[in-house]
């Protein structure tokens, strides 16, 4: 509710920040400009009583402009450790494809291990860590794709689209506002993320549901067991098992937060797309057709059978 006081319509980019920060997992957002795609996360953090770094990255950037260095103290005749902006709870890495590999790799250790070598120190994360980043998809001029391994890392990968009418009308009004946007409140502390997380991992979840999740992963790798041959040629490569991993966790956080404490099969597709769309690698056949990793998930999930 205090996210909805900036954010007009995007319910679906809200809910999955959400389900990013219970089932503790980063979140890629991609769209094209202006779709308060940085708003929203600038927002998330205002709500939860946080530190909160902006890194806006740019092919100059460097891995110790994000880590930190360094830095010769003459005082003291010593080496001092400067810490970088990922030393906080919530990152923004804003354009995240327009950092050379160098810079994602740095960003790589930080987000799986929890941890950050700096010299020959290493620094553990607060909890909670959560890495947003954002990338728009129709430049390339100056841009580095992300590489599977790094966007794998991810957990959930959103494409926001734009609004509609009325919720633009609304996004104009807000705007112009004489005071100017409406102020974000803190309603939430760092420990209740880490609690709620805790409860999230108890939702039940039934051997039929966790068979329907291994399902729809391995229908990813080997179409052809679900009926599914003509996808073959299609698919480079499927979801490895952190797909199967991330897709449990999610759909335990989203009945969490539509308030059961047990997963259903609707949750696990709910969450379907998100997780796995940027975990089905497309061969050259499939681009030419013009078939996306949505379009492949589809098929997928009209063919599995729901338990």
């Amino acid at each position: 509710m205090e996210i909805n006081k900036v954010i007009v319509g995007q319910k679906y980019m809200v809910e999955r920040l959400m389900i990013g920060l219970l089932a503790q997992g980063h979140v890629l957002l991609e769209g094209v400009p202006g779709l308060a795609k940085t708003l929203s996360i600038k927002s998330l953090s205002s709500a939860i009583n946080a530190r909160f770094s902006r890194i806006q990255f740019t092919p100059d950037l460097l891995p110790a402009d994000v880590v930190g260095t360094m830095i010769y103290n003459q005082q003291r005749n010593e080496f001092m450790v400067r810490k970088g902006p990922i030393f906080a709870n919530f990152i923004l890495a804003d354009e995240i494809n327009r950092a050379p590999a160098k810079v994602q790799s740095a960003l790589l250790e930080a987000m799986q291990e929890k941890q950050v070598t700096i010299g020959d120190t290493t620094f553990k994360l607060e909890e909670p860590f959560l890495v947003l980043a954002t990338q728009n998809p129709i430049e390339q001029e100056g841009t580095y794709t992300l590489p599977e391994a790094q966007v794998d890392r991810f957990m959930l990968k959103v494409v926001i689209g734009y609004p509609t009418k009325e919720e633009e009308r609304h996004i104009i009004r807000q705007n112009l506002q004489p005071d100017g946007q409406t102020k974000i409140n803190p309603v939430v502390n760092p420990q209740d993320i880490l609690d709620a997380r805790k409860l999230v991992r108890q939702v039940y979840m039934d051997e039929k549901i966790e068979q329907y999740i291994i399902d729809v992963v391995f229908a990813t790798r080997n179409p052809e067991d679900y009926k599914l041959a003509k996808l073959k040629p299609l698919i480079a490569y499927g979801g490895s098992p952190r797909a199967s991993i991330n897709l449990a966790l999610a759909s335990k956080a989203y009945a969490f937060m539509k308030r059961r404490g047990y997963v259903i099969p609707e949750d696990v597709r709910s969450v379907c797309f998100d997780v796995m769309r940027h975990r089905v690698g497309l061969t050259y056949e499939a681009e030419a057709e013009n078939v996306t990793s949505e379009n492949i998930l589809s098929e997928i999930l009209n063919a599995v059978e729901v338990p």
